[in-house]
């Protein structure tokens, strides 16, 4: 037997099992969608349907926003020295003077000192810095939440020969419902 021939054979023989393989598949996918002969439907009345809603909560944000004023120290630069050497030797002078003895006026000149150096160090200061306001614009974001109520289905109650039954539904059935009736026997 050729090449050609075995190599024919075979790829005839691989073609039939394939589609031996694709047949046997779709008769079993088309049992499996076929209902037995004991199933068949028929309708219910339906006695009652009660909606069924879920309470969703969403957070909403919320920005309030205002003006807040902040001040800021401004220094003018270059703070002479003079006020404060005036102001120490004019307090020297007066502590000298109101001492009695040269003790007392050696304590006193040194106290002048102290105190007038201190009171035009602040004077000086003062006259050299002042502040300035910026006004600048402050926002905080707050959350409110709301609430909603979604439909999320139906319980639905039905009656099918005499007895009653009750099933959750994603839409109102109307005044009947398509059930399906499968019919076994009972074995003892």
């Amino acid at each position: 037997m050729s090449t050609k021939t075995r190599n024919t054979r075979q790829m005839t023989s691989l073609v039939l099992s394939v589609l031996l393989i694709a047949t046997s598949i779709n008769v079993h996918a088309e049992n499996k969608h076929h209902k037995p002969r004991n199933h068949h439907t028929d309708y219910a009345r339906v006695t009652n349907v009660d909606p069924v809603y879920k309470t969703v909560s969403h957070r909403i944000p919320e920005q309030s926003c205002w003006i807040e004023t902040s001040y800021e120290p401004v220094y003018r630069g270059h703070q002479p020295g003079t006020p404060m050497i005036l102001g120490t030797l004019i307090g020297g002078a007066i502590g000298n003077k109101l001492g009695h003895s040269n003790t007392n006026k050696k304590v006193g000149a040194v106290a002048g000192a102290i105190l007038g150096g201190s009171i035009a160090s602040d004077i000086n200061h003062k006259n050299n810095n002042h502040t300035v306001a910026h006004d600048q614009e402050v926002c905080d974001t707050v959350y409110r939440t709301e609430y909603e109520e979604l439909l999320v289905g139906y319980d639905v109650s039905y009656r099918y020969h005499d007895r009653h039954y009750t099933s959750r539904m994603n839409e109102h059935p109307g005044k009947r419902i398509k059930v399906e009736v499968a019919v076994r026997p009972v074995y003892y």
